[in-house]
């Protein structure tokens, strides 16, 4: 058997609220094989975000262990995770996040050239990741010149252009129309069979979810299958 992608032992967090502790995350244990889809619902205000930013190491765990690809992510300084992110991970959010300074070829071709990339090679690679995608007739369009949906579209390549392990998508379709929404979701989904990419998403989409291949519920602070 392979070696899961992402494995999240005991997680716990908490958040102090004047003389009160609120447990959002209450040892939450998740396994994510290579190139398994996985949808994580659940109310408003139950943790989803915050276990996903625990995930790609952007926030730590009170307790418990998270590994990506058997690398320990939390317990390590700012450069270690930063460098195992830009390495296996990749994310999509609800809001693209583009650098508005910059053009489309150019942000996607940034976790590249983070990487030390050379510049030329790292705009070669984004320029073919960006027709995929639909978007090789907009190469040199800064953000504010895309539709949401292209935006949103170069936020997907940026986030895939280092081949990561496991994307990390915190609802991705959620500020597009339904249309846009599943040719960003279908994009994905495809981009996840071809590059063999785990994927996690956070929906309130029950259409969304129900296209992984599992769908998981975080409620009281526990993930457990969607019945």
């Amino acid at each position: 058997m392979t070696d899961p992608v992402l494995d999240c032992r005991g997680v716990v967090r908490r958040f102090n609220e004047g003389d009160s502790t609120l447990v959002v995350l209450h040892g939450v244990d998740l396994l994510v094989q290579p190139a398994e889809c996985v949808a994580i619902i659940g109310a408003s205000g139950s943790g989803k975000t915050t276990l996903l930013q625990i995930m790609g190491g952007l926030d730590e765990p009170d307790e418990g262990e998270v590994f990506i690809c058997g690398e320990a992510m939390n317990g390590t300084d700012e450069a270690t995770k930063g460098d195992l992110r830009n390495r296996n991970v990749g994310f999509v959010y609800q809001f693209h996040h583009l650098l508005p300074e910059f053009t489309a070829e150019e942000n996607v071709a940034m976790p590249l050239m983070i990487r030390r990339v050379p510049r030329a090679a790292a705009i070669s690679e984004a320029r073919q990741l960006l027709g995929r995608v639909g978007l090789g007739e907009r190469l040199h369009h800064k953000p504010g010149e895309l539709s949401g949906g292209e935006r949103q579209r170069a936020a997907v390549a940026r986030a895939l252009i280092t081949k990561p392990r496991l994307v990390l998508a915190d609802e991705p379709t959620g500020n597009l129309d339904s249309g846009n929404g599943e040719q960003v979701l279908n994009l994905m989904l495809q981009l996840n069979r071809e590059l063999a990419t785990s994927l996690i998403i956070v929906t309130h989409d029950h259409s969304i979810a129900a296209r992984m291949d599992r769908i998981l519920l975080l409620e009281d602070g526990t993930l457990k299958p969607s019945t």
